[in-house]
């Protein structure tokens, strides 16, 4: 889901970065107001170095091979930490394995952070009485950590085929984007298994790292 340079018009692009940079200037925002947040700084780094190396780790499911995004997990530990570490590993990514591009930085950030933000959103249900038994939580965490995936997918796909260059084989383009969704819907699910079982792990060795 990372797009790399040249694929987008110029306007999309800076449009990318400005809508990057208010999600950015309201994330930070919102640390700011929690009294704790520096305490919280070594936890977004961890988790901003496990992003940045997760796209080395590819699982092949012919005919696709798919790599960790994360940012659902992103999400629900760092809560508003989420969309700057992505963008900060999203950076890295592109300077040092080629994963995108400067020029798309902004749009990418998009791409995963947006769902990022919105599957923190949904981990607050967690709080209501229908989430108190394991079972229904652990369907809440499933889909929390699913659901991120799937948005960014989408919102990929959205971004890619309105913006086709006329160089490409168009048909051809959009048969090959929309084919990607299987395998998109594919890493959701094994994301929103590795979700599950993360925070199992970590409500019983750590739970005070779960974003409340």
């Amino acid at each position: 889901m990372h797009i790399p340079d040249g694929i987008l018009p110029p306007a999309i692009s800076i449009s990318g970065y400005a809508i990057t940079g208010g999600i950015t200037w309201f994330s930070l925002r919102q640390i700011s107001k929690q009294p704790d947040y520096q305490e919280q700084i070594p936890k977004a780094s961890l988790l901003t170095a496990a992003f940045f190396v997760s796209s080395l780790i590819h699982i092949p499911i012919p005919p696709f091979s798919i790599h960790l995004v994360l940012n659902g997990i992103m999400g629900l530990v760092l809560g508003y930490f989420a969309f700057p570490a992505i963008l900060i590993g999203l950076f890295f990514q592109a300077v040092f394995f080629q994963h995108g591009g400067l020029s798309t930085l902004g749009i990418n950030a998009i791409i995963m952070g947006i769902p990022s933000l919105v599957a923190y959103s949904l981990w607050s249900l967690r709080k209501l009485s229908l989430f108190n038994n394991p079972i229904t939580q652990n369907i809440l965490t499933f889909f929390v950590g699913s659901i991120a995936v799937f948005l960014s997918a989408l919102i990929f796909v959205f971004i890619t085929l309105n913006t086709i260059s006329s160089d490409f084989n168009i048909d051809t383009e959009k048969t090959a984007i929309l084919t990607s969704l299987i395998g998109y819907s594919i890493q959701g699910i094994i994301e929103g298994i590795l979700t599950v079982m993360l925070v199992n792990f970590l409500e019983k060795v750590k739970p005070e790292i779960i974003s409340n």
